[in-house]
């Protein structure tokens, strides 16, 4: 009888201690969960296009948050906080115009935080900016050759930069609400998110899976399997071909 009140006594002392630090018996860790984190450049207001993606995103039930462009080293403080704490991972980075700079930058602080970013895609920079080690994959969808991301000492991830003044449709200011340049996005990020769910509409039923094609490349320029990126195809009709240089390392 002394025996058992004994073991009572240690099982609620167990339970005590559980319930002091925030944890219940048999209480299971929440997964962490993939973060798309998207800034608008400047004035906050001529990037719409990031809002239309973050909706693409979550359609197919990623995380994604629109934000404006000075905002980054906040989030990065943020997300560091939250990886850490096993809360958020992959991380995922888009922006436009300033905001696609600072995506870059944004990136970089991370890596010095020790916190590794899967994908990074700028959005017509406005100028070039060196990958940093702690990224896997930078997708640089550009219109100036002058703005071609390039690899930062210690990167061994996978960098391509698309150069899109070929086609004539897309300008800086459009340039990141394109349809086509979506597509590829959403199935960079889904690629890494690993979700294969098709997108759900306002009322919950399925508008379709994001495509798999990839962009019309010029030069024999090839995909690789590691890039995460999805494989290459023809050009489609009416389509201008649209040149991408791969980085390996």
């Amino acid at each position: 009888m002394r025996r058992l009140g004994l073991l009572t006594a240690v099982f609620a002392l167990a339970i005590g201690i559980a319930v002091a630090f925030g944890a219940s018996p048999g209480a299971v860790q929440p997964q962490p969960r993939a973060h798309v984190y998207l800034l608008r450049g400047l004035l906050n207001i001529f990037s719409l296009g990031m809002d239309t993606l973050a909706e693409e995103l979550k359609r197919r039930d990623v995380d994604a948050t629109v934000h404006g462009y000075a905002e980054w080293q906040t989030l990065a403080d943020r997300a560091a906080a939250d990886y850490k704490a096993g809360k958020e991972a992959p991380i995922i980075l888009i922006g436009h115009s300033l905001g696609a700079d600072s995506v870059m930058e944004m990136a970089a602080y991370l890596g010095r935080k020790g916190v590794p970013v899967a994908l990074v895609v700028p959005f017509d920079g406005t100028k070039s900016f060196a990958a940093s080690d702690n990224v896997a994959r930078v997708l640089n969808l550009t219109q100036r050759d002058y703005a071609y991301m390039r690899a930062g000492p210690g990167f061994h991830g996978a960098l391509a930069n698309v150069d899109v003044s070929s086609d004539s449709s897309i300008d800086h200011i459009n340039i990141d609400k394109s349809p086509r340049l979506h597509t590829r996005v959403v199935a960079e990020v889904l690629a890494v998110v690993g979700k294969t769910a098709p997108a759900k509409k306002g009322n919950g039923v399925d508008a379709g899976t994001a495509s798999p094609a990839t962009l019309p490349e010029q030069g024999g320029s090839r995909q690789n399997a590691d890039n995460l990126a999805p494989p290459p195809h023809k050009p489609q009709t009416g389509t201008q071909p649209l040149h991408t240089e791969e980085i390996q390392n």
